[in-house]
């Protein structure tokens, strides 16, 4: 026998809407892969963005310690990206948010691991074959299951393209974390994953006239290296500046230069790469390797606020990291460069 499905209505001060739950479907999934505007960050339990306060019927948590449920204020408050319905629910909402008429709809998917590899001594890069082809905005993510380990990791795409088939991702290893210890730990490839995409609202855009500002830490690199590669294939470059920030802690933990260093080299009078390093002065061999970049000492928010003195006019900004680092350039940004909050995007990886 079939396992019924549930109907989800959600209101809000701006509307309801309604929409089916598939049996063991998140209802943060079912409702995005709906075309239903519900409001989310991580997706992954962390954040706490999807609260919603359950007004009727029954929900099952899948992650009941969730970092997320710090931001829950009562018994009747869940995470819609923790939690299954089973039941008719009704559910309530601060507010609904309309989706771009152009914006990809996210759906759950099949795919295969292929050609994992280790770019750093604890950064590794793995490629995805879809089982079919899906659309994303360069600067979004995905949700990756694995087979055996509970819950869904959170990994920006590399690449950008439509009507992808293949989704480049790259992976910090955390020690004690399931994924990353999984990734290096042995043999993965031809693992067959689950993915839950596109995902994500920190986008580029090539209609938007601004210039461009990309302030990464570690591992965050990997949706600007998506939205680069957006911008060049629309020459966005010709007419507009990009400045990049990446920041690592030292010399051993760089990656992706060869790459930066092309698409700088495309457009050299008006991109910009910096690479930062945190905890080490800059090796001269280094400068000698990539002449095009530039690299500096200090804390990547810091060096990026240093040189961009006097150049944030008309800067649509994007930031990703980890969560110290996506703060501290936030603050950089709406307090010292007083660009509008509409012109900054953000990921943080928590």
């Amino acid at each position: 026998m079939t396992a019924a499905r549930s109907r989800i209505v959600v209101s809000a001060r701006n509307g309801a809407r309604d929409f089916e739950c598939a049996p063991g479907e998140k209802i943060l999934h079912a409702g995005l892969r709906s075309g239903v505007g519900l409001a989310y960050e991580c997706a992954t339990g962390t954040c706490g963005t999807c609260k919603a306060r359950l007004v009727s019927g029954g929900v099952r948590t899948e992650w009941p310690d969730a970092p997320g449920g710090r931001y829950l204020k009562s018994e009747t408050e869940l995470l819609m990206c923790q939690c299954v319905a089973h039941e008719d629910c009704a559910l309530e909402v601060a507010t609904l948010k309309s989706p771009g008429a152009d914006d990809p709809v996210p759906s759950a998917l099949g795919g295969v691991l292929r050609a994992p590899r280790r770019l750093t001594h604890d950064v590794a890069a793995f490629e995805v074959d879809l089982d079919r082809p899906i659309d994303f905005d360069a600067g979004q993510f995905a949700l990756i299951g694995v087979p055996g380990i509970a819950g869904a990791r959170a990994y920006s795409m590399v690449n950008f393209e439509r009507a992808a088939r293949r989704l480049s991702f790259v992976v910090k290893r955390k020690p004690g974390g399931a994924v990353s210890e999984w990734l290096f730990g042995g043999e993965v490839e031809g693992t067959r994953l689950g993915l839950f995409a596109p995902l994500g609202h920190a986008v580029f855009h090539p209609g938007v006239k601004k210039h461009v500002l990309c302030i990464a830490g570690g591992s965050g690199i990997a949706g600007m290296m998506s939205i680069l590669q957006r911008a060049g294939q629309d020459d966005h470059f010709a007419e507009w500046d990009g400045h990049v920030f990446f920041g690592v802690r030292a010399a051993r933990d760089r990656f992706f230069l060869d790459e930066l260093e092309a698409l700088r080299a495309r457009f050299p009078s008006r991109l910009r790469v910096t690479v930062a390093l945190s905890d080490e002065d800059v090796p001269e061999s280094l400068r000698e390797t990539c002449p095009g970049i530039v690299f500096a000492r200090g804390l990547v928010h810091a060096v990026a606020g240093e040189q961009m003195k006097g150049r944030f006019a008309d800067v649509r900004a994007y930031v990703a990291g980890p969560p110290p680092m996506v703060d501290a350039s936030l603050r950089l940004l709406l307090r010292e460069a007083r660009l509008s909050p509409a012109d900054i995007r953000y990921d943080k990886f928590s």
